[in-house]
């Protein structure tokens, strides 16, 4: 695998919210933030440009919502944030794309002549997979790093119910096989980028 040396790292929706499980139920990849940091760490040691991404709810009761604790970054997000010695963007968002954010993404992008970007955070059913895909139809390579990624349990129409594993494991196959990514681990990533 290539990692090009001005390869952005999208750090999706990394927010405290997603800590608060009474919300949101059961989540799965117990070791995604281990890997979204190494990811983070790779990245601003070799001088590569990150996107922060931010979901500002406009949902009252929504632990994403501005005003609220949880709208705020975990905190080994924002220990790293400014670090490094590549460029950095913060895009925030009231959708489930990064690239309808504010500013707008892919003209950052483009403007950078940055042409590949890797994916990671929550959730990967979601906003992930959603950046994923527009990405991947912009005409950008987009790379999921997988395993740096996490979801939720989630009820569906006619009562059905499928877990995080089998929600994340969907997305998987749907960007991949259908072409809009590249889905792959963590360390593959970071191997690459050394």
């Amino acid at each position: 695998m290539d990692i090009a040396e001005n390869a952005a790292l999208v750090v999706v929706d990394v927010q405290k919210g997603f800590e608060e499980l009474d919300f949101w139920g059961r989540r799965n990849n117990p070791a995604a933030d281990d890997n979204i940091a190494a990811l983070l760490d790779v990245w601003q040691s070799t001088g590569r440009p990150v996107v922060h991404v931010r979901h500002d709810s406009r949902k009252p009761g929504s632990p994403l919502r501005v005003g609220h604790e949880g709208n705020g970054f975990k905190e080994y997000v924002e220990r790293r944030r400014g670090k490094g010695t590549g460029g950095e963007l913060l895009v925030t968002k009231t959708v489930n794309s990064a690239f309808l954010g504010t500013p707008d993404l892919a003209a950052w992008l483009r403007a950078e002549g940055i042409s590949q970007l890797v994916l990671t955070g929550i959730q990967t059913n979601m906003c992930v997979e959603t950046t994923a895909r527009m990405g991947g139809n912009l005409g950008f390579e987009v790379l999921v790093a997988f395993d740096a990624t996490y979801t939720f349990d989630l009820e569906g129409p006619f009562g059905w119910r499928r877990t995080a594993d089998e929600l994340a494991q969907a997305t998987a196959v749907s960007l991949h096989g259908g072409g809009f990514a590249r889905v792959v681990t963590t360390d593959d990533v970071v191997s690459a980028a050394q």
